[in-house]
């Protein structure tokens, strides 16, 4: 939990809040592909592509 309390800090001193998307949609991403390998869901994660 520390390291998004300090992340959020560096975002709102820094002024970077573009970095926020790009950090959600690679955990997304992340998340979609740990998913598209272990689950039952893998045949319907592979036509969205």
């Amino acid at each position: 939990m520390t390291f998004l309390a300090e992340f959020w800090k560096f975002l709102s001193v820094r002024k970077k809040f573009w970095l926020l998307p790009l950090l959600i949609m690679t955990v997304l991403f992340g998340v979609l592909l740990i998913m598209a390998e272990s689950t039952a869901l893998a045949p319907f994660i592979y036509t969205l592509f």
